[in-house]
């Protein structure tokens, strides 16, 4: 059975017991209280796991794109440790419990997948006597193959904090003596006894003081590591064997030119350059690109990862590209997004390969400059930060160190090594940060239900007053601030981009102004402002009204960032993916995914394109539909959105087609004039657009040629020939700044052959003042070039404020530049470069100056 046999298995087995097959979500999770990667197919079912939507089935199954931070230092150095993974996973809202889920299990294994049962082994926690029985009684699994355990059997989202919990069951199969000691999970070994399927009692409630209540509802929540169960269904002892990996375990070797099961640490390398292949395909391909920070620098470490195991093993070419086409051709069926994206993937990647090779290379420089300070070990701190700083691999680091006699710390180094990984561990710790809502909009959502909305249709309406609660909105609001809440609204809340409405809620006996509109919890609507007059109450009858000005410049705005959206995939590549946007009344921003900046030519047809498609007045329309038939249809989702079974379909004219859940106008010729103010990047491969739409637009059309009229004037030219008369402007500045350093380099001439003159046995220390740090260097050669100069030292203040050195010597002199300035930078509090014939040090303290200088001339005997 290989890899897609497997899932088909699994959550066919699933759909045949009626569990609907949830396809995977992104690896980029949207629950506030989520980890930073997906880590489990738990992840997109938090929110109903935490109470705060409502399962749309009583029972679900899925194939869940996973990925665990805290594993990426163990990858390669076992043959079962992932960073990407695929979840199998079977999960149950308040339907069935222990009693179906432990059977359901056995069956699958044992029957659909043929596992030998006599070879499996269960832990169940240490208290949890209902769940041993029914493995023992209902199952049939010998009790000597039924283990109790401890913490590792009870679940948390985060250990001891708020939240959903319970105790768990693991099943283990036994791989046999020749893998390690006999006595089950409990007792014997972790490579023959492999963990392959945990099953979580969701039944508890941990409260913020840390006691236990029950659950209203008792659910299961399952997780089977694909890559656990494969080796054993194709008999193999290893992940990397399997048929899942080997293509790109062979690609990894094809692209070193070195044979896996020769050498361990060779093996070590290749097995994570093909564990890393798969996680920075699946990364890209979701949305993550490299950077320093949260999940694109752990993309970046992926990527890094397995450039420098190539370097490692003497690949001098790039490698990347083949690995995720390796990948590409092993996952793209099960995973289509790989071969959609894969341009995408190729470009992202490769970019980040080339960078690294050049680190890799000016690493060795730093690692030369440590090494020539003559100390004779390279310090574990300094080993550390080439490796995790400059992505230097230890490995060259020792190989360089011992070809010079340099020894490495390496005790200091592991030391370093350790407390990242307990860093990362306590970052990346599995499971989810729980987020208990407050109590007040719970009970609000229990009572009454989600709030009706009511703007796609209008901007004013009748409602009822369910609720009114202080609120620290805003430090002046006082106790005129309030949190309303309304049965129905037209306001729009907070999301997908768009701003949170504004306006007035009016009952018979007051009026507060709406400064924001926001969910207090999903489904609920929060209408934060202040009192303007008298006071409102629950079961109140109201008149809600929205500024229709300010939410009429929101719809243009919205609208228009589909349309450049769609403009911009079809001028820069299909590749192109939202980032995150800001829709607002004043202008948007449009956040996307492109790995160089856009061509002044390339934002001129994007720019063209929006409006030529806003002159046609196509009408604007919204459908709600199967999410299938979205994707049938080829609308696009907005990055960081969230989508149910039922989505809202935006068409934008012919061409635009998105899910979203936003406001828009009813026809593109509302939109009016839209201009792109800016353009530039935000981070690594994103870049951001800045626009206007309506009469934003035209009033910075006004603007801006009102600025060409002055310019003109100024330049007294007309604006349409103000680019002759900018380059004519441009020329005779040139030509000054030409003749400024012609004569400047006369006057260094002249001063150099003054200084040349006062020399002493050939040598030159003197105070110069009030040149730049160039200029000085620049002096200090020209006196160098005077016949009979050996050596020259100047030191001087060009800002009265700051100190710099030079020294220049003759070539083949004893004398070493570097050395005669170095005791004079301490002194002046600064420090410079080494270099033989010329070197150049700065400092901050002006009065040390002179001191300096003297010292010099003692050093060369003057």
């Amino acid at each position: 059975m290989d890899a897609d046999q497997l899932r088909r298995a699994f959550t066919g087995y699933f759909v045949d017991r009626e569990h609907t097959l949830v396809p995977s979500a992104s690896l980029i999770p949207h629950h506030p209280s989520a980890p930073l990667l997906v880590n489990a197919g738990m992840v997109q079912f938090v929110p109903i796991f935490l109470g705060e939507e409502t399962a749309p089935w009583p029972r679900a199954t899925s194939v869940q794109k996973s990925f665990r931070t805290a594993d990426v230092d163990i990858v390669g150095h076992t043959t079962r440790h992932l960073t990407f993974f695929e979840m199998l996973g079977n999960f149950s809202f308040g339907d069935y419990f222990k009693e179906r889920a432990v059977p359901f299990a056995w069956e699958l294994m044992t029957e659909t997948l043929g596992l030998d049962g006599d070879r499996i082994w269960v832990s169940v926690y240490e208290q949890d006597d209902e769940a041993e029985a029914i493995w023992r009684d209902a199952v049939g699994v010998p009790a000597e193959r039924v283990q109790r355990m401890g913490e590792d059997n009870f679940w948390e989202m985060q250990k001891g904090a708020p939240g959903p919990c319970g105790m768990s069951s693991e099943l283990y199969f036994d791989k046999g003596p020749e893998h390690g000691e006999a006595g089950g999970p409990l007792h014997g070994g972790e490579e023959r006894y492999v963990e392959i399927w945990n099953l979580v009692f969701m039944q508890l409630l941990r409260q913020p003081d840390g006691s236990l209540v029950e659950l209203p509802k008792k659910n299961i929540d399952t997780g089977a590591g694909m890559e656990r169960i494969l080796p054993l269904l194709e008999g193999k002892t290893s992940v990397f064997d399997t048929s899942l990996f080997l293509p790109v375990l062979e690609t990894a070797q094809s692209v070193t030119g070195v044979t896996y099961g020769q050498d361990e640490t060779a093996d070590v390398a290749l097995r994570v350059m093909a564990d890393h292949a798969r996680a920075m395909s699946f990364l890209v391909s979701d949305g993550v690109l490299p950077s320093n920070e949260g999940r694109g620098y752990v993309l970046r470490r992926v990527i890094r990862g397995a450039v420098r195991r190539a370097y490692q093993l003497g690949a001098d070419k790039p490698v990347t590209e083949r690995l995720i086409g390796a990948v590409r051709e092993v996952m793209s069926d099960a995973y289509p997004e790989l071969a959609t994206s894969a341009e995408l993937i190729t470009e992202i990647v490769g970019r980040e390969e080339e960078g690294f090779r050049h680190i890799l290379r000016s690493g060795s420089a730093l690692l030369e400059e440590e090494m020539a300070g003559g100390s004779g070990t390279i310090s574990g701190e300094v080993a550390f930060r080439l490796h995790d700083t400059h992505g230097f691999p230890i490995e060259i680091t020792r190989e360089m160190a011992a070809e010079r006699g340099v020894t490495v710390d390496m005790a200091g180094f592991e030391a370093e090594m350790a407390a990242q990984r307990d860093r990362a561990r306590r970052a990346g710790k599995e499971g989810i940060g729980a987020a208990t809502a407050d109590e007040r909009y719970r009970q609000l959502l229990d009572e009454f239900g989600t709030t009706a909305f009511l703007g796609y249709e209008t901007v004013e309406a009748p409602g009822r007053v369910l609720a009114v609660l202080e609120t620290a909105f805003g430090a002046e609001g006082g106790t005129d601030a309030l949190e309303v809440f309304l049965d129905r609204t037209p306001f729009y809340a907070e999301g997908g981009g768009q701003v949170g409405d504004t306006g007035r809620i009016t009952t018979g006996t007051g009026t507060i102004e709406v400064l924001d509109t926001n969910y207090a919890l999903p489904g609920l609507i929060r209408h934060v402002g202040r009192r303007v007059e008298g006071e409102l109450s629950a079961g109140q009858e109201a008149r809600a009204a929205v500024d229709g000005q300010r939410r009429d410049a929101i719809r243009r705005n919205h609208t228009a960032t589909h349309l450049l959206h769609w403009a911009l995939r079809h001028v820069l590549g299909d590749h192109v993916k939202q980032q995150g946007s800001l829709v607002a009344a004043d202008r948007l921003r449009f956040d996307f995914s492109h790995f160089a900046a856009p061509t002044p030519d390339e934002l001129a047809r994007v720019q063209r394109m929006v409006n030529e498609t806003v002159i046609t007045d196509s009408a604007v329309r919204t459908t709600e539909m199967p999410m299938a038939e979205a994707r049938e249809r080829g609308a696009i989702a907005f990055f960081g959105d969230k989508y149910g079974e039922t989505v809202r379909v935006v068409e934008a004219g012919e061409a635009s087609v998105e899910l979203c859940g936003g406001t828009h106008v009813g026809a593109l010729g509302m939109i009016g004039p839209v201009r792109i103010v800016s353009e530039g990047s935000i981070g690594a491969s994103v870049r951001r657009i800045e626009a206007l739409t309506g009469t934003a637009s035209l009033d910075r059309i006004d603007q801006d040629e009102a600025v060409l009229g002055r310019t003109a004037t100024l330049l007294k030219s007309r604006p349409e020939e103000l680019p002759d008369a900018v380059s004519r402007l441009i020329e005779r500045q040139k030509a000054s700044e030409d003749a400024l350093r012609q004569s400047q380099r006369r006057g260094l001439a002249d001063q150099a052959a003054d200084l040349a003159g006062s020399a002493t046995d050939g040598m030159v220390v003197a105070r110069v003042d009030d040149l730049p740090p160039d200029q000085l260097r620049s002096l200090a050669v020209s006196v160098r070039q005077q016949p009979g100069i050996k050596v020259v030292v100047l030191g001087g203040s060009p800002d009265g404020a700051s100190v710099a050195l030079v020294a220049a010597v003759e070539k083949g002199s004893d004398l070493v530049a570097s050395d005669l300035i170095s005791p004079a930078a301490r002194l002046v509090g600064g420090g410079g470069g080494k270099n033989a014939e010329l070197a150049t040090a700065g400092g901050r303290d002006v009065s040390k100056l002179d001191e300096a200088l003297t010292g010099v001339r003692s050093q060369l005997g003057g």
